[in-house]
């Protein structure tokens, strides 16, 4: 397996003097170098062809033990070395100081068809920033992390991707449920794969220690090699990266509730500074349409981190940012001007994209409330959002709101709820909404095909991620490579995959791993 490494991170920003890997604050420096703790016994579960072939890794060398020691961490590739990086961030709104890589190693970089890509191993081993923890994961979490990565890519999400999802042969203990009840569970390792893996709080870990040498030489790598496109003068530069920073994100966080994806963790130090949606954690998806749930246990009393709530947080986190490259510009207006746009810009692109979901493409003066009206609506008996928005497709102007009514019916979960005052809203609405396709130009055909590529018909539901990791548990792995394959064509039919087009089972509503989960999970 040969790979063209080109590493520019460690070249390029200052590591660690210390090189004992040993719990401990971490000054004047943007990594530490750490060595993975080498597995038991890795078994290779699952490999993504397509993302091997981005790295020009053959489909054998995939299948290889060369592959399987250096992306478990028991062995390190050949004139590289791994290193951890040091970050802080604000959790659930307030600051946690030095946080880091704490169960994250970065294997190296490399430079493939003209292409830049970072690797890391997640659950390979502690880190000085492990604090308590022990630096492992899962193979519950990892499958998690390994299925959502590339759900969401081909969803058309900025996100890190995943390379290989493998056992490490360790016993690991969690508390799974934070209920006193410590269990064994088996050990894994994801190598997740993206351009870069920097995040808001290796700038705000900085700021806070008032380096601002080291400051100034991240912001610069980050420009250098993520934001070209940026060509301002010296404090100008800053200001058009927050501003690009601000951009992506905002893409990022449009696709989330276009999908009905709810990340549970936005901290900082969870936030990418490159827009790619990062760290699969307590994450879920929005099958009942409620726009205050949140799939975290530890954000349930608050609910901070809500679905409704993402944009939000997204503009209090760039806040974050700001205030960490301040130091470099020290122009408040300039900064602000970026913020304060902010809401008015994810507005209009919501708006926007919830057009596109309805199939709507001429903007009407009414649209805004015919959306406010179908959110509101969507609430009265829990909805299926998924199944909701990819049927809403098959309604005619020809039909009759009860015809059209039909279309949608299999959404809900409380058919004896739909009637009276909740079945006459939606006959409201949906009287609302035949007129106003009626103003359209183009054809039903077109209607429906265009809907269709806005609103996938497959996402990763909590319930099937369960299944894969109760069948795993077993030693049987199949599952997880027919869930792959399921979710690289969300937007198909798959006539073959219907039974995953479906409602979730009675039993996954509140069983551990189906509805809510742990930060730690």
């Amino acid at each position: 397996m040969k790979l063209n490494i080109h590493d520019t991170f460690t070249k390029e920003l200052p590591a660690d003097a210390v090189l004992e890997n040993a719990r401990r604050q971490v000054f004047e420096a943007c990594f530490s170098f750490v060595k993975p703790t080498i597995p038991k016994n890795p078994v290779l579960i699952h490999a993504i062809k397509e993302v091997a072939s981005l790295l020009g890794i053959s489909e054998k060398d995939s299948q290889s033990e060369d592959f399987l020691n250096v992306f478990s961490g028991k062995k390190i590739y050949e004139n590289t070395k791994p290193f951890a990086m040091c970050y802080g961030g604000h959790q659930f709104g307030n600051w946690a100081g030095q946080l880091g890589d704490g169960r994250a190693i970065n294997l190296f970089e490399l430079n493939y068809n003209n292409q830049h890509f970072a690797l890391q191993l997640k659950g390979s081993g502690a880190t000085p920033y492990s604090r308590t923890a022990d630096g492992l994961a899962v193979l519950r979490s990892s499958i998690r992390e390994h299925l959502c990565s590339e759900a969401m890519f081909y969803l058309g999400v900025s996100t890190t991707r995943s390379l290989s999802l493998i056992l490490s042969g360790d016993d690991v203990v969690r508390d799974m449920l934070y209920d006193g009840h410590p269990a064994y569970e088996k050990g894994a390792i994801v190598c997740r794969v993206s351009e870069s893996f920097i995040r808001f709080g290796n700038f705000e870990i900085l700021a806070s220690r008032q380096d601002t040498k080291n400051l100034k030489l991240l912001a610069d790598y980050t420009i250098r090699h993520f934001y070209s496109e940026i060509k301002s003068t010296e404090k100008e530069r800053y200001v058009e990266l927050l501003k690009c920073v601000a951009e992506r994100t905002l893409k990022m966080i449009i696709d989330w509730q276009r999908v009905g994806f709810v990340h549970g963790v936005m901290n900082t130090d969870n936030m990418s500074i490159i827009g790619n949606t990062i760290d699969y954690g307590p994450y879920g998806w929005l099958e009942n349409y409620d726009p205050t749930w949140t799939p975290n246990t530890t954000d349930s009393q608050h609910k901070r981190y809500q679905f409704g709530q993402q944009g939000n947080i997204a503009l209090w986190n760039l806040y974050k940012l700001a205030n960490a490259i301040y130091p470099l510009v020290e122009d408040a207006k300039a900064f602000e001007e970026i913020l304060q746009a902010f809401p008015k810009q994810y507005n209009e692109a919501y708006q926007i994209m919830m057009m596109q979901k309805l199939g709507l493409e001429n903007e009407q003066e009414n649209d805004f409330q015919l959306i406010e009206e179908l959110e509101s609506t969507l609430q009265l008996v829990e909805t299926d959002m998924p199944i909701f928005f990819r049927n809403l497709a098959n309604f005619s102007t020809n039909f009759s709101v009860d015809e059209n009514f039909k279309c949608i019916q299999s959404a809900f979960y409380l058919d004896d709820y739909l009637n009276g005052n909740i079945y006459t809203q939606w006959k409201i609405w949906i009287e609302k909404y035949v007129n106003r396709l009626r103003l359209e130009t183009q054809n039903e055909a077109n209607k429906k095909a265009s809907m269709n590529e806005i609103n996938p018909k497959y996402v990763l539901r909590n319930y099937m991620a369960q299944l894969a990791i109760e069948d795993a548990n077993e030693g049987n792995y199949n599952l997880i490579d027919e869930l792959y394959e399921l979710l690289k064509k969300p937007y198909e039919e798959q006539p073959e995959n219907e039974k995953w087009f479906a409602k979730r089972p009675d039993w996954a509503r509140h069983k551990a791993g189906c509805s809510m989960l742990s930060c730690s999970s």
